[in-house]
């Protein structure tokens, strides 16, 4: 009875069981590079796999570098291009998630203080729940003129100017109405009375931000919060893939990591581990981004991880780190 008990409660936390991983610096390769911004890899492997990873480290507070996004309209960019597109910035990484149909992105996109992609937050339901729809918020991270940096769960729509943050936890709503509006996501005991909640931030005063989603790291732990963002289906938070995450720490540093997968010399990374290491790396807080053949981090022009479609990707949107 006490092997089972104990082998019960070893498979309930294996998933978070998960050795600190050992960095190293590679500046050298990806040169020239302002003090405050530092490339570190890792080919150690998390678990009975091969593992491929990048990461890099920047100051937020270091006034030469201007953090930004780019976007395209109803087309699509490799990193490449935006990199040339964007006077050869010095770090280009991949953000939203987007429709192969429309070319569009799919959550929020700021750049310059204004919003030039909004999210989507309504959802019909199938299987028993085919006559309702799901509302739900969506996760980004931002940057504010002052450089302080925000993960939070938001609503926009193009009627707004800026969009509403919710900091401390995300709403998801099922009904059988075909609309959504900000209302929706004020209803109910937890925010009865908007005026009063704490946790509801009436305009998100980002200058730049990009959203994906699930949140992976909330108030320096882990928390994953798929089954709110409607990002992964099942138990997919368990499969492994190429990912690309966000993050900042408590001493004003942004993280943005790379992991490569679907390949003999790596096979990527679950949600899970990717929260792990992001949290090892001090991430107070930290978000998913569009991962799978999307993943892509170019440094002064280089490649880090191969992308797993053998060639760089379209994107619509990007984050970016451009030296002034």
């Amino acid at each position: 009875m006490l092997r089972t008990f104990c082998f019960l409660i070893f498979i309930s936390i294996a998933p978070y069981c998960f050795a600190q991983i050992k960095w190293q610096n590679v500046d050298s390769l990806y040169q020239p590079l302002p003090n405050s911004v530092h490339v570190y890899y890792t080919d150690q492997p998390v678990d009975t796999s091969a593992f491929r990873a990048f990461y890099v480290i920047a100051d937020l507070k270091d006034r030469s570098l201007d953090f930004t996004t780019d976007t395209t309209l109803n087309r699509r960019l490799k990193p490449s291009q935006f990199f040339s597109k964007n006077d050869a910035a010095l770090v280009v990484v991949n953000g939203t998630f987007f429709s192969f149909e429309t070319n569009r992105n799919l959550n929020v996109v700021i750049k310059d203080g204004k919003t030039v992609s909004f999210d989507t937050h309504l959802r019909k339901l199938r299987g028993k729940d085919s006559l309702l729809y799901a509302k739900y918020l969506t996760s980004a991270i931002g940057i504010t003129k002052s450089r302080n940096a925000d993960v939070a769960w938001i609503y926009n729509d193009s009627g707004m100017k800026r969009p509403i943050a919710f900091e401390s936890s995300p709403a998801l709503i099922r009904d059988s109405i075909n609309q959504v509006s900000e209302k929706d996501f004020m209803k109910g005991p937890q925010h009865s009375d908007p005026n009063k909640q704490k946790d509801i931030s009436d305009r998100w005063k980002m200058e730049t931000a990009i959203g994906g989603g699930p949140v992976l790291v909330h108030d320096g732990k882990i928390r994953i919060t798929n089954d709110e963002e409607l990002k992964f289906a099942g138990k997919a938070i368990n499969d492994k893939h190429p990912r690309t995450a966000m993050g900042y720490t408590k001493d004003n540093k942004l993280i943005i990591l790379v992991v490569e997968g679907r390949n003999k010399q790596a096979g990527g990374a679950t949600l899970i581990q990717e929260a792990e290491i992001l949290k090892d790396l001090g991430c107070v807080e930290a978000l998913n981004l569009d991962g799978g053949g999307s993943s892509c981090l170019l440094i002064n022009g280089k490649e880090t991880i191969k992308p797993s479609d053998a060639s760089q990707r379209p994107v619509p949107a990007v984050f970016l780190i451009k030296k002034k």
